[in-house]
């Protein structure tokens, strides 16, 4: 979703709810994440004493795999984010939109990604599997003798 952002650089006070869902369908180049759903993301973009801030919060389901026990399941997950905006700037610190527009679902994906853990649980306590023989731990001993 792009969004216009002349008046909300140009109008103190000016401010722009944002509720949509990224759909399913736009998130199929990220073939190594099983989104369920779509992306359902909230938030606001205001200009307050000439600083445009975009807050906004995104919730979303992944068809995952254990990386111990190579479970699959589904999990759900929230995260909150903030961001500066400006028209242009030579620092990282800020989301630069030179031509006064914003491609939203690029920067929530973008940030979404990058606060995925890197390791895949299916639960804190995950047994896994056993080495020796392969079983999963979690429905009991696998009867191998430890070593």
């Amino acid at each position: 979703m792009i969004i216009q952002l002349k008046q909300l650089f140009d109008i103190v006070g000016e401010r722009k709810e944002l509720d949509f869902v990224i759909p399913s369908e736009e998130l199929s180049e990220y073939q190594q994440y099983e989104f369920v759903s779509g992306i359902a993301i909230n938030g606001t973009i205001v200009n307050r004493a000439g600083v445009v801030t975009l807050s906004f919060s995104c919730s979303f389901t992944m068809n995952q795999f254990c990386d111990r026990c190579l479970c699959e399941f589904n999990r759900e997950y929230a995260y909150d984010f903030e961001h500066i905006l400006v028209r242009s700037s030579s620092s990282d610190d800020f989301v630069e939109c030179p031509d006064n527009t914003l491609d939203i679902n690029e920067l929530a994906i973008s940030d979404l990604l990058l606060q995925l853990p890197t390791k895949i649980l299916c639960k804190d306590d995950c047994k896994g599997l056993c080495f020796k023989c392969g079983a999963d731990l979690n429905e009991g001993p696998c009867g191998c003798p430890e070593g």
